[in-house]
């Protein structure tokens, strides 16, 4: 069974963007050190462009050779003219307002989320799914995340989009959930940058 990773970056304060979903105030603390992380770690989560640009692109697929984003995480990379941000991953978005897909290489997923994130995890392979954002699509598939690898950066927004919108109620019959609703995760790993970033990953109790 493959596993599902929410990875994503936020604040000190849990948002994933200000209250309009923009993150560049977070692109600064992507420096020498930090790039060089993702790079050796997570090479495949570097957006195609980002990778021909730093001269990366060679680099292979390291942990995911499948990605899953929603349609405002999409919208990001259509509003610069690329319609194929992964096309060194295995591309869906989920969106049933989209129709149409843009690339021959992204599949839209307009309906049952859910169901199409258990038949790729019931797929044969070594290397797991890349869910990219954003929060409702991560609240629609909380259920199904295995793992979340936490970047989080040094800055407090105050107000923004959650990690999880309205939908991770925390019901999960596969995690631990307790009489609050809360589902347990446990701390795998953690690592910290001299820029004051923190990545943290977690796994999922069963």
């Amino acid at each position: 069974m493959r596993k599902l990773t929410y990875f994503v970056a936020c604040s000190l304060d849990g948002f994933i963007g200000d209250p309009q979903g923009d993150a560049s105030a977070m692109v600064r603390f992507v420096d020498e050190e930090f790039f060089g992380f993702l790079a050796s770690e997570y090479p495949e989560t570097l957006p195609t462009m980002g990778r021909r640009a730093t001269g990366t692109d060679h680099l292979a697929n390291a942990r995911f050779d499948t990605v899953i984003q929603g349609r405002g995480s999409y919208d990001v990379a259509l509003r610069e003219g690329v319609t194929s941000p992964y096309a060194h991953l295995r591309q869906y978005v989920a969106s049933s307002t989209l129709g149409e897909s843009p690339d021959p290489d992204v599949e839209i997923v307009p309906a049952d989320v859910v169901g199409k994130i258990r038949e790729l995890k019931a797929e044969d392979g070594g290397l797991g799914i890349y869910l990219c954002g954003g929060a409702r699509l991560a609240g629609a598939l909380f259920e199904e995340i295995d793992e979340i690898v936490v970047k989080s950066y040094p800055i407090v927004y105050g107000s923004g989009m959650p990690m999880f919108a309205k939908g991770a109620d925390a019901t999960d019959s596969a995690g631990v959930t307790d009489s609050a609703g809360v589902t347990d995760f446990t701390l795998e790993s953690a690592r910290t940058f001299g820029n004051g970033a923190v990545v943290r990953t977690y796994a999922r109790k069963r």
